[in-house]
C-alpha cells in the first residue's frame, strides 16, 4: 500500500502541475478563438501535428532505454551522456534539414505562404527533442518539483508572450496606447502574420528551458561509445517503432484530414474551416490525454522500479483499477459537461459544430490510457516486440478506418478511427500480457465503469437537452449521481473510520 500512495503522491504531483498547467494553457484557447477564424488556425493544427511526430523520431525510444540501462546510481551519468549526445545529433540533423528546406517543406504541406513558421517549428521540434532527456533524467531521480516547475514555467512563459504578440503589440501598432513604443514594435510586428505569433511565443518560451535545466547540462559531456549504445538500440528499436505507429495513431487525422475531406463537405465550411473546428475541439479531450499523461511520467520509472518485486502483479492490478476509476468519471464528467466547457474555451460559436466528436475522442484516450498501463508486462519481461505488433495494428485500424470514414461523415470519422483503434489495442495487450505476464487485472470492475458510464452519457444525451440554464444544472446532477454511485461500490476503499460515520460498517 505503501508503494501505491508513493505512485499515487507523484502522479498527483506530475498530474496537479499538469493539469494547472494545460488548464493555464486553455487561456490560449479562449484568446485564439476569439482572435481567430477557424481557417486561420488550420495551419497551426497540422504544424503541431508534425511537431508531436518528430518528437518521436528525434528521440527514438532512447527515453525507456535510458530508465532501462540507468537504474543503478553509477550507471546514470555515462548513460545520460550517450543518450543525450545520440538525441542532440538526429535532432540537429533533421531540424536543421527542415530549416535549410523551408521553402519546399512549406510547399509539400500546401502552406506554401508559411516558410517563416515552418523554420519557426523546426526549431522548437529541435529543442523539445534535445531536452526530453534532461527531463526523463528528473524523472529517473525522483525531482518531480523541478520538472513540473521547468513545465508550468514555459506555459506561463508561452501565455504571456501570446498575450504580448496578440494583443499588446497588435494594440500598440494600432496606435491605442503606448504610441511611443509604435517604432518598435514596427520593427518585429506584422498584422497580416498574426496568427503566426502563435508559434513564436512558444519558440521563445521553449528556449527558456535551457537556463531551467542548466545544472542537467552542465555536466553533460558529448560521447559515443558503439558498445554501450549497441544494447540500448536493440532494448530501445521496437519501442521506438511502437512509439512511432502510437503518435502516427494519435496525429493521423490532424495531418491527414485536408487530403481526406471532400471539398464543401460542410456546407458554407472550407477544408480548412473544418482543420480548424477540429483541432479546436480535439483540444477538449485533451483533459484526459493530461491525466494519462501525468500517470505515465510517474508510473514508467516506479513500474520498473517494482519489476523484481514478488508482489508486483497484485500492486499493478490495483494501480489499474484505480486508473480505470479516475478516467471513467473523467469520461462521463468531460461528456455530461461538454456544451458549458465549449461555451468556457471555444469563444465562436462555429467552433461548436464539431462538438460531436470529443465524446469519441475521450473514449480513446480512455482506451489507449488503459493500453499504457497495461503494457508493462512487455516492458518488464523484455518483449517488447509485442508492443510494436500491438501499435501497428492499431495504427493500421486508424488509418483504414480514416481513409473509409471520413470521405462519408467526415471529422466524426476521425473520432470512431481514433476509439476504434484504441480499442483493439487494449483487448491484444491484455490477451497477450494474460498469456505472458499474467496480471490479476480486476476485470469485472473495468468492464463495469466503462459500460456504465457509456450507458450514463448516452443517457444523458437523450434524456437532457442541451441549450439552456436548466439543463445546464441537469447536467451537473446527473454527474453527481454517477460520482455518488462509483463512491458506494468502492466504499470498502475508505478508511474503516470513515466507513463507520457514513455507515457503511
Amino acid at each position: 500500500m505503501s508503494s501505491l500512495k508513493k505512485l499515487a503522491g507523484d502522479t498527483v504531483m506530475y498530474g496537479v502541475s499538469t493539469m494547472l498547467g494545460r488548464m493555464l494553457n486553455y487561456l490560449l484557447v479562449i484568446l485564439h478563438t476569439k482572435l481567430f477564424l477557424p481557417e486561420q488556425l488550420a495551419s497551426q493544427v497540422q504544424l503541431y501535428s508534425y511537431a508531436g511526430l518528430s518528437l518521436v523520431i528525434y528521440t527514438f525510444g532512447m527515453e525507456s532505454a535510458y530508465f532501462w540501462f540507468a537504474r543503478k546510481e553509477g550507471d546514470r551519468q555515462q548513460y545520460f551522456n550517450l543518450v543525450l549526445s545520440a538525441v542532440i545529433l538526429v535532432s540537429v540533423f533533421f531540424s536543421g534539414s527542415i530549416f535549410l528546406f523551408a521553402e519546399q517543406v512549406a510547399s509539400i504541406i500546401h502552406y506554401p505562404e508559411e516558410v517563416m513558421l515552418v523554420r519557426w517549428m523546426a526549431v522548437i521540434m529541435a529543442i523539445d527533442g534535445i531536452v526530453s532527456i534532461p527531463f526523463a533524467r528528473l524523472r529517473l531521480e525522483k525531482k518531480a518539483k523541478k520538472f513540473v516547475s521547468a513545465r508550468v514555467f514555459n506555459i506561463l512563459m508561452n501565455i504571456a508572450l501570446n498575450f504580448f504578440f496578440l494583443i499588446v503589440c497588435r494594440d500598440i501598432y494600432n496606435e491605442k496606447y503606448l504610441g511611443v513604443l509604435k517604432p518598435a514594435i514596427d520593427l518585429f510586428y506584422n498584422p497580416n502574420v498574426a496568427a503566426g505569433y502563435i508559434v513564436l511565443a512558444n519558440l521563445v518560451a521553449n528556449l527558456m528551458f535551457f537556463a531551467f535545466l542548466y545544472r542537467e547540462f552542465a555536466d553533460f559531456r558529448f560521447v559515443f561509445n558503439p558498445t554501450l549504445f549497441k544494447p540500448m538500440w536493440v532494448y530501445a528499436f521496437p519501442l521506438f517503432i511502437m512509439n512511432l505507429a502510437g503518435v502516427t495513431n494519435l496525429l493521423f487525422d490532424r495531418t491527414f484530414l485536408q487530403y481526406l475531406l471532400q471539398p464543401n463537405f460542410y456546407p458554407n465550411r472550407t477544408t480548412k474551416d473544418a482543420i480548424g473546428i477540429y483541432g479546436q475541439c480535439f483540444k477538449l479531450s485533451i483533459f484526459m490525454n493530461l491525466a494519462i499523461q501525468a500517470f505515465k511520467y510517474a508510473a514508467e520509472p516506479f513500474f520498473y522500479s517494482k519489476a523484481e518485486d514478488k508482489n508486483a502483479p497484485s500492486l499493478f492490478a490495483e494501480v489499474m483499477k484505480w486508473f480505470i476509476v479516475i478516467c471513467a468519471t473523467m469520461w462521463v464528467g468531460i461528456c455530461l459537461n461538454l456544451h458549458l466547457l465549449a461555451e468556457l474555451f471555444l469563444r465562436k460559436k462555429i467552433y461548436h459544430e464539431g462538438l460531436s466528436v470529443v465524446p469519441w475522442l475521450l473514449l480513446g484516450f480512455l482506451f489507449l490510457g488503459i493500453y499504457y498501463n497495461l503494457a508493462t508486462w512487455f516492458k518488464l519481461s523484455n518483449k517488447t516486440q509485442y508492443g510494436t505488433y500491438i501499435t501497428l495494428t492499431g495504427t493500421g485500424i486508424t488509418i483504414l478506418l480514416n481513409l473509409i470514414l471520413v470521405p462519408k461523415i467526415g471529422y466524426l470519422g476521425c473520432g470512431f478511427a481514433f476509439a476504434s483503434s484504441g480499442l483493439v489495442m487494449m483487448i491484444l495487450c491484455y490477451y497477450y500480457g494474460q498469456k505472458y505476464y499474467p496480471i490479476p487485472y480486476h476485470l469485472n470492475s473495468a468492464l463495469g465503469y466503462i459500460i456504465g458510464g457509456g450507458a450514463f452519457i448516452l443517457l444523458d444525451a437523450y434524456l437532457i437537452p442541451s441549450g439552456s440554464t436548466v439543463s445546464l444544472a441537469y447536467h451537473m446532477l446527473f454527474f453527481v449521481v454517477f460520482c455518488g454511485i462509483v463512491f458506494f461500490v468502492e466504499r470498502k476503499a475508505l478508511p474503516v473510520r470513515f466507513q463507520r460515520k457514513l455507515g457503511f460498517k
